[in-house]
């Protein structure tokens, strides 16, 4: 028997789920709802109706002390009807806010694309491209203060997967059911889905959580049975994360206190992982205190492991020096560890992947590199 899981909010008995969802659904259409009633009172009132926002660019971003998250500061961005394109804007908010109101009624749900598409009958309302509603939903997650999920907005994107000594009840079309998450599973592992909050964890056996980036080095880390020998939760980023999985990483880490670390590739957009798992991103900051891990540890590829361990590499491109300058001016980057690294990496200018480690051969990352570098962390 495993360790037991503390409870997450009210989500585990079917009847309390529900009356907890359907009172979080209330509230957040009450939210749409007084958006809607804000510029009509504006109206009303004989003035040209507006709305603020949190600027969204890096230079808005604050640490939050409490929470150890990056977050949007006090910059405030204003959308009027003054203009033609803030026009614009408030009516496409005004018809997504109907929508929504629609769906969630109706107990449905579509997905970012669907909403693009759905326009296509709004007339002057339509949208030009996925980017604009994609962005008017994160307006709309902000001004609320509730996420997508919540509106019944599904991404694209799934989950990725998780495998390790986890065991976790959840609600299928057939009823709750408990899944082990290396007995009950193949090597694709279990798979995340959309609302992680609807999970429950039952027990454990894990000493702590790893997230790679590549699938490759996902599969090498199974197929060398890494979770076992070090009872370890392997999770699958697929790149750039999802919220889900950013989402069940910050969830095992706070409420069954697993210490995490991220295993990513040695270049800049790999450091953006990490950052988007541990400090949150720039364009989500307004969900970083739900998404963000901030204990989250770096495991590498690290410039400095290119020249410890001699690994192939590949020449920077001016995409790559672009974006390394940036995240030296990037604010949850300014710690002396990421400014020496990524200066080493100028200097160097290489970059290098995860499975470079294979030059010494293919059990190198799981029997040398990882127990040297999570050792060298403290967490084995």
């Amino acid at each position: 028997m495993g360790k037991p899981a503390k409870q997450h909010g009210k989500l585990f008995l079917p009847d309390i789920e529900f009356y907890y969802v359907k009172d979080i659904e209330a509230r957040c259409l009450a939210s749409l709802l007084g958006i809607a009633e804000s510029m009509y009172n504006q109206m009303k009132e004989g003035r040209v109706p507006e709305l603020k926002i949190a600027t969204r660019t890096k230079y808005n971003i604050e640490y939050n002390e409490d929470s150890e998250v990056w977050v949007y500061g006090d910059r405030r961005s204003v959308r009027s009807a003054k203009t033609v394109k803030g026009a614009y804007m408030l009516l496409r908010m005004a018809y997504v806010i109907g929508f929504l109101k629609e769906q969630l009624n109706a107990n449905k749900s579509s997905t970012l694309r669907e909403l693009y598409y759905i326009s296509e009958n709004w007339g002057m309302a339509k949208f030009n491209e996925q980017q604009e509603s994609d962005r008017l939903v994160e307006d709309l997650e902000i001004l609320t203060a509730f996420q997508r999920e919540h509106f019944h907005i599904r991404p694209e994107e799934d989950g990725a997967t998780v495998i390790g000594p986890l065991r976790i009840r959840e609600e299928t079309r057939r009823g709750m059911r408990e899944i082990h998450c290396q007995d009950d599973v193949g090597e694709g592992g279990y798979q995340i889905p959309v609302n992680v909050d609807k999970i429950e964890f039952v027990d454990h056996d894990a000493k702590f959580v790893i997230a790679i980036e590549t699938g490759g080095m996902r599969d090498r880390l199974v197929e060398n049975g890494f979770d076992e020998k070090f009872d370890a939760i392997i999770v699958h980023l697929k790149g750039q994360p999802a919220r889900s999985t950013r989402r069940l990483l910050r969830r095992l880490n706070t409420e069954l206190g697993l210490p995490v670390v991220v295993f990513t590739d040695g270049d800049p957009w790999s450091y953006r992982i990490y950052a988007s798992v541990a400090y949150g991103s720039i364009k989500s900051a307004h969900l970083s205190e739900y998404l963000a891990t901030p204990a989250a540890k770096f495991v590498g590829i690290r410039p400095s492991d290119i020249v410890k361990y001699e690994l192939p590499s590949d020449k920077l491109t001016d995409q790559d020096i672009k974006a390394l300058n940036a995240i030296l001016q990037d604010p949850r980057f300014n710690t002396e560890f990421w400014k020496k690294e990524v200066t080493l990496q100028l200097e160097l200018g290489k970059k290098s992947e995860q499975q470079a480690l294979a030059k010494y051969g293919l059990d190198y990352v799981t029997d040398v590199y990882l127990p040297e570098r999570l050792t060298e962390l403290g967490i084995i």
